[in-house]
């Protein structure tokens, strides 16, 4: 069985014996190697298609796009001269050394995919893969003109752009083959390579995810110009500037298919209105997943979306690898110096999606088996340079006997190589312990420096002021929840210039003061007013978060979320994903929940806290008070990994009182609001109620009906969703055996779902009744107060609840 799949492994990766031909556009009809089963290959063989052959009607044929009329594009789209476009073409064609150093970058890009191909079929890769043969010219560009320092985001068909962004083979292999010495220790797999010390940034699985993420890594070089950052060995900021010769730029991929989703109109919107340095490659292959492109998209031209926000864009042929390289030279060097471009390569996939697909598509298989023969750039190269005399047929084979025997030798290291240890699995959940102590994280030395040369004296005397004008009022005890966050924000931004700010209507304070005058005083480039996407934001922020900064995202309600659940599922994987390589410091802040009375309708009143419930990596905590919602928000900045802070939309402005003012608080602990009394818990006339956000309002509403039925309860407000502090809840059901949870969430899948299940598992010794949770019903929340009592839960419920359940009606 295994030597059967082998078999029809090698067999995806060969070419056919017979050609397929395109009428007259076809470009070669010549095969200069033929390549065997083993992966080796015999100089010199080259067939030549007859009349007599069968010519294959495609669905998308080859375009004509020479180096001519690559200059064309180069001289009327992006501004170059003819002498410069000249000087990109000669600067490689006439370099003995670089055609090679390319030919061999295609060459690794095939080897190394037929080998991952032959070791999936062998089980020892798992789960999907995405091979990425027929598109080497991508990679031989990467390899030709990509810098280390520079930020590269690739999509699930990765593995080729990392080794070509300088990833050892042996690491990749290693980590597709589940190995502890793999770049992200196995943790990973083929769809996420993460390479740190080359900044190879993903590897992301989710369509078009990528997109948002790279553009805040093009954010974040700008803000290091403007701060006078820089990254030490460590890739820590440290203060010293990059300098006038920095021209990083921040590179992503995506295919035709995927550049079709709306992130991509957000982001050329971005980047032409922040100018980032941020170049879009887009791969061409006519296939969304299997799906003929045309058949769903109206227009493939990718390359000129840009045209409307000002954003050149460069079409070139995959089938010419230099003319890829040569070309897409000229667009990186525009990106370095003058700003956004897009390029986009021409290509055939090879392969399927993945082995894992049926390939029932229309057209698929007979494209494919074309596309071998007739759209090789490795053919194309090898037929162009050994026909001008450059390379000798031996040089060629030479080189492909060097390459295959790296890929053979990364093979074997990752077949070598130990499984990483079951213990790493929890160890990479939290970059920051649950139990950390944020009040003795120290703030960067450089602090003070870099604010005094970023704002002004002016605009530090208005924050200042601001800032005392907010501490006068929570030593009066009149502070809000919306002022006390902003008071948070302010002390740790100014105390830490690595921490920036996104949010929408954040000139104007949004719609709690959250964000107020943060723009005002540390610019747009540390304070960004962003478009109407949360989706895009939360990306963004998580492309600053991996490269060194410390974003905190305000939604103004936190149901404004739903857009950015893929980006908010990433943010809380990536810290394990990659091996534990990047920290992911996030906050996320809104105001939300459902109150009694809320009147805002069923979009405003979702519970979005137990939808992220089930998002690994993230810390979830709830502030009912402005002194919780400050202290949890200091933390939340401090904490070296996504956070999502809830506070209660209806009490944002209402709920009043002082702060600890410059304390930090615990992100893995609930708190007792109010004890029982002794004589309650003596007579068994008590219980324990948890609860949250306006649950908590509720209850302290409650206490005085309750005590003057003679009962009393433990009030715990669960400050921290997840972890979830089981350690006091336990502590008072020692006390009190019974549970009523007063819960913010639906029934189904609520937030009290969770913890009862926890009780259940954890602590059914303790109960003396089966717990009693008032949830909301599932039904959505209606806006009619009327309606809304069969939905929502409130005080009265539970004055009714805490009595049945005492005196065992329950």
């Amino acid at each position: 069985m295994i030597f059967r799949r082998c078999v029809l492994a090698l067999a995806l990766c060969a070419a056919p014996s017979s050609a397929f031909v395109v009428g007259p556009t076809a470009r070669s009809k010549n095969v200069a190697f033929s390549r065997a089963l083993d992966m080796s290959t015999t100089v010199g063989e080259t067939t030549t298609a007859t009349e007599s052959e069968p010519e294959a009607v495609m669905m998308r044929p080859p375009i004509d796009m020479n180096w001519d009329k690559i200059s064309e594009q180069l001289i009327d789209v992006f501004g170059y001269t003819p002498e410069e476009v000249e000087s990109y073409n000669s600067a490689l064609e006439s370099d003995k050394e670089g055609l090679l150093k390319l030919y061999k970058a295609l060459e690794m890009a095939r080897g190394f995919e037929n080998a991952c191909n032959q070791q999936y079929m062998q089980g020892k890769i798992r789960g999907f893969m995405h091979l990425d043969n027929g598109q080497e010219s991508v990679p031989g560009l990467l390899d030709y003109c990509v810098k280390k320092g520079d930020m590269k985001y690739s999509y699930y068909r990765d593995h080729c752009h990392a080794i070509a962004s300088g990833v050892d083979p042996g690491a990749v292999m290693a980590e597709l083959m589940m190995k502890d010495t793999g770049t992200c220790r196995g943790a990973g797999g083929s769809m996420h390579i993460y390479d740190k010390d080359t900044n190879f940034q993903g590897g992301w699985a989710l369509v078009a995810e990528q997109l948002p993420y790279a553009a805040g890594a093009a954010k974040s070089i700008l803000i290091d110009r403007a701060l006078g950052l820089s990254d030490d060995e460590n890739m820590e900021k440290i203060d010293v500037p990059v300098g006038d010769d920095d021209d990083r730029i921040s590179i992503v991929f995506v295919g035709e298919g995927g550049a079709q989703n709306g992130r991509m109109a957000e982001i050329l919107n971005s980047a032409a209105k922040d100018n980032l340095p941020l170049l879009v490659i887009v791969i061409d292959n006519g296939r969304a997943i299997n799906t003929f492109t045309q058949d769903v998209a109206t227009n493939s031209n990718v390359y000129q979306q840009g045209q409307h926000y000002g954003i050149p864009g460069l079409l070139v042929d995959g089938l010419n690898p230099a003319d890829v390289a040569k070309g897409g030279k000229a667009v990186v060097d525009y990106v370095r110096t003058k700003g956004p471009a897009i390029l986009q390569v021409h290509t055939y996939r090879f392969n399927g999606h993945s082995p894992a697909d049926p390939e029932h598509e229309r057209g698929r298989k007979e494209e494919k088996a074309w596309a071998r023969v007739s759209q090789d750039p490795i053919k194309t190269f090898e037929t162009e340079y050994i026909g001008k005399g450059i390379f000798s047929e031996e040089e060629l084979k030479a080189a492909r006997k060097e390459i295959l025997a790296e890929v053979k030798a990364a093979v074997k290291f990752a077949d070598q190589s130990p499984m990483p240890p079951v213990e790493l699995a929890k160890e990479l959940e939290y970059p920051d312990a649950r139990d950390t102590d944020y009040n003795k994280k120290a703030g960067p030395a450089y602090a003070d420096a870099v604010n005094e040369r970023t704002i002004s004296p002016e605009q530090m005397e208005t924050i200042q002021n601001h800032m005392k004008m907010l501490r006068d009022k929570a030593n009066a005890g009149e502070i809000s929840i919306g002022d006390a966050i902003n008071l948070a924000i302010h002390e740790e931004m100014l105390r830490d210039p690595r921490t920036t700010m996104h949010a929408e209507d954040l000139q104007a304070g949004s719609s709690y003061d959250i964000p107020k005058l943060t723009q005002q005083t540390y610019g747009q480039i540390r304070a960004a007013d962003e478009i109407i996407d949360e989706g895009h934001f939360i990306g963004k922020a998580l492309g600053e978060g991996m490269n060194g900064y410390r974003p905190i995202v305000e939604l103004m309600n936190t149901n404004f979320g739903i857009y950015g659940m893929a980006e908010i599922s990433s943010a809380g994987n990536t810290y394990a994903t990659t091996g534990g390589q990047f920290d992911m410091p996030m906050t996320i802040i809104g105001a939300g929940g459902t109150a009694p009375n809320q009147s805002l309708g069923a979009e405003h009143s979702q519970p979005f806290h137990a939808y992220v419930m089930g998002i690994p990596g993230l810390k979830i905590c709830t502030a009912a008070s402005p002194d919780a919602a400050y202290g949890i928000t200091k933390s939340m900045i401090r904490d070296n990994g996504p956070c999502f802070l809830f506070a209660p939309v209806k009490m944002m402005k209402e709920a009043k009182g002082p702060l600890n003012l410059g304390e930090c608080a615990p992100l893995n602990k609930a708190a007792l609001l109010h004890e029982a009394s002794a004589a309650s818990v003596s007579s068994r006339n008590v219980a324990t109620v948890l609860t949250y956000l306006h649950g908590v309002k509720e209850a302290q509403n409650s206490i005085e009906a309750i005590q003057e039925e003679g009962f009393d309860i433990d009030l715990i407000e669960l400050r921290s969703l997840k972890p979830l502090d089981t350690e006091t809840i336990q502590k008072s059901l020692a006390r009190t055996n019974k549970l009523v949870i007063l819960d913010e969430s639906t029934k189904s899948g609520g937030v009290g779902a969770t913890i009862s299940a926890i009780v259940n598992e954890e602590m059914f010794d303790l109960l003396d009744a089966p717990l009693k949770r008032l949830c909301m019903d599932d039904a959505p929340v209606p806006y009619a107060s009327s309606m809304e009592k069969a939905v929502v839960k409130r005080s009265s419920d539970l004055i009714e609840s805490v009595f049945d359940i005492i005196t065992g009606k329950v």
